[in-house]
C-alpha cells in the first residue's frame, strides 16, 4: 500500500498512475478520508487536553457544587472522546480499504500499456528452436510417452489439473533440485513453505482473497486461503518485525505447491500444463533497504536468466507494461521461452517474472528496519520464479523433441534425473 501522505502530496501523479495501469480505484476519496481522520486526531487531542485540565482542577479546594460541574463537564468530555475515537475507527477502516485498491507507482521506464502485446522486448538469449519436421506441443509429447493423465485428473480433481507419471516425475524433481542449488549458491535461504495462509498476510502482499475476481482458494471459514505463490508466505515471514540488514539483504527460496483459481482462463494458449489450478515452484524473495532494491531486481532476473541460459531453452526478455504489473509492483521483467507446440508455428510464452514491489508490500506487512540514523523505515521487498515446474516442464519437452517422438534431456539436468532422453513405450 502507498503512504497515505505521499497520495495527497503527489495527487494528480496517483490519479495517472492509476489510469496508466487501468485500474479503479479513487485517490482523492483516499486523500479526503485521510484529511478526515487526520481531523479527528486532532479533535481527540484537544478533548484529551480539556479532559486533563478538568482532572487538574478537581485537585484544588472547591465547593460541593463546584466540583459536581467539573465532574459532569468530565464525563461530557469522555463521551465525546469515546465518540470521536469510534468515528475516526470507522473512518480508518474505510480509508484502508478504498488505500488499498490503489496500486504502486510505476517504474518510469515502465511501458504503459494494458495487454502482452505492449510488454517490450529488451533482451534476447538463444533463437528459436527449429526443427525439419512439425512440432509437437508437449500435451501430444507427453500423453504419447505416458508422462501426463488429464483426463484421470478431470474425473478426480476437475479440469485444469493433472497426473504427472513415470519420467515426468522424476524431471519435475530434477528442475526442482537444479534451481535450489542454483539459488544456495547465490546465497539463498532454502525453505518449504506453508501451502495455506492467513487473508491478512494474503492482503498485506497484495492479493485479494475474496471476491469473484479473486484468483485465490479462500478456505470457507478458516480467515486462511491456499497460496497462489510462495512469495506469500515468504512475504510474510518478517511480517510486523524490524529486519537486521547489517550482513546485507535477507535472501529466501521457497518450495511450494501453487493454487490458482484461473477462472475464465482458455484458449489454445492455456491447454495442457501452462495454465493450470495447482503446479509446483520455486520461488525467490528478498527484503533490502531501500537504496538497493533496484540492484537486487537486476540480480534476481540475472539468476532466472542462469538457470534457462544454463538449460539451453532459447528465451527472450521483456519488460512488463503499466497494465500486466499487478497492483504491488514497481517493475517487472517477465522471461518468455520460446515453445515451438505453441500455437501454429511455435510463439513465446512466460515462465517466469520477477518483480521489485518497493516499500509497497512491506508497509501493510509491518516490515521495517534501522536505517544509518537509527530511525525505523519501511523494507524494500522484491520476488522473482525460479521456476514454475509446468511451465519448465513444457519448455524443456517441446524445445527438447526428436524426429521419433522421444525427449532429450537437457545436459545440466542429466544427473538430477537420471537419463538423457525419454523414449517411446
Amino acid at each position: 500500500m502507498l503512504d497515505y501522505k505521499f497520495i495527497k502530496d503527489n495527487l494528480e501523479a496517483v490519479k495517472a498512475n492509476i489510469a496508466n495501469r487501468f485500474m479503479q480505484a479513487d485517490a482523492e476519496m483516499v486523500v479526503a478520508l485521510y484529511d478526515k481522520r487526520n481531523g479527528f486526531i486532532v479533535e481527540i487531542d484537544e478533548q484529551r487536553r480539556l479532559r486533563n485540565e478538568n482532572a487538574a482542577k478537581m485537585k484544588g479546594p472547591m465547593d460541593q457544587a463546584a466540583r459536581q460541574a467539573l465532574i459532569e463537564e468530565g464525563k461530557k468530555i469522555k463521551e465525546e472522546i469515546s465518540r470521536l475515537e469510534s468515528e475516526a475507527e470507522e473512518t480508518l477502516k474505510l480509508l484502508d480499504m478504498e488505500g488499498s485498491k490503489i496500486p504502486n507507482m510505476a517504474h518510469p521506464d515502465a511501458p504503459v500499456g494494458k495487454e502482452d502485446k505492449d510488454n517490450t522486448e529488451i533482451a534476447r538469449f538463444g533463437e528459436p528452436t527449429k526443427f525439419p519436421f512439425k512440432a509437437k506441443d508437449h500435451v501430444e509429447l507427453m500423453e504419447a510417452l505416458d508422462l501426463v493423465d488429464f483426463e484421470t485428473a478431470a474425473r478426480v480433481s476437475g479440469s485444469k489439473f493433472y497426473y504427472l507419471k513415470n519420467e515426468a516425475v522424476l524431471l519435475e524433481m530434477a528442475l526442482t533440485r537444479y534451481a535450489l542449488d542454483i539459488l544456495q549458491k547465490h546465497g539463498f535461504t532454502l525453505t518449504i513453505t506453508p501451502d495455506i495462509a492467513r487473508e491478512e498476510i494474503l492482503e498485506g502482499t497484495g492479493f485479494n482473497p475474496r471476491g469473484a475476481e479473486s484468483n485465490i482458494y479462500a478456505l470457507e471459514g478458516t480467515g486462511t486461503c491456499l497460496i497462489g505463490t510462495a512469495e506469500i508466505p515468504l512475504g510474510g515471514y518478517y511480517a510486523g518485525q524490524i529486519v537486521d540488514f547489517s550482513k546485507g539483504p535477507i535472501l529466501m527460496a521457497g518450495v511450494s505447491h501453487c493454487f490458482r483459481r484461473e477462472a475464465g482462463a482458455a484458449g489454445q494458449y492455456s491447454k495442457g500444463l501452462y495454465r493450470v489450478h495447482q503446479f509446483t515452484k520455486i520461488e525467490m524473495f528478498a527484503f533490502t533497504r531501500a537504496e538497493d532494491s533496484d540492484a537486487m531486481h537486476m540480480k534476481l532476473r540475472e539468476i532466472e536468466e542462469e538457470i534457462f541460459r544454463s538449460l539451453g531453452i532459447p528465451f527472450r526478455v521483456v519488460d512488463t507494461c503499466t497494465g500486466d504489473l499487478g497492483a504491488p509492483a514497481y517493475r517487472k521483467f517477465d522471461l518468455e521461452a520460446w515453445m515451438p507446440g505453441r500455437g501454429d508455428e511455435g510463439d513465446w510464452g512466460e515462465i517466469t517474472s520477477t518483480s521489485n514491489c518497493t516499500d509497497f508490500q512491506a508497509r501493510r506487512l509491518g516490515i521495517r528496519y534501522k536505517n544509518d540514523e537509527g530511525k525505523n523505515v519501511i523494507a524494500h521487498t522484491l520476488n522473482g520464479t525460479a521456476i514454475a515446474i509446468s511451465r519448465g516442464l513444457i519448455s524443456v519437452i517441446e524445445n527438447g523433441q526428436q524426429e521419433d517422438g522421444s525427449i532429450r534431456i537437457p545436459e545440466k539436468l542429466v544427473p538430477y534425473c537420471g537419463f538423457e532422453k525419454i523414449g517411446p513405450r
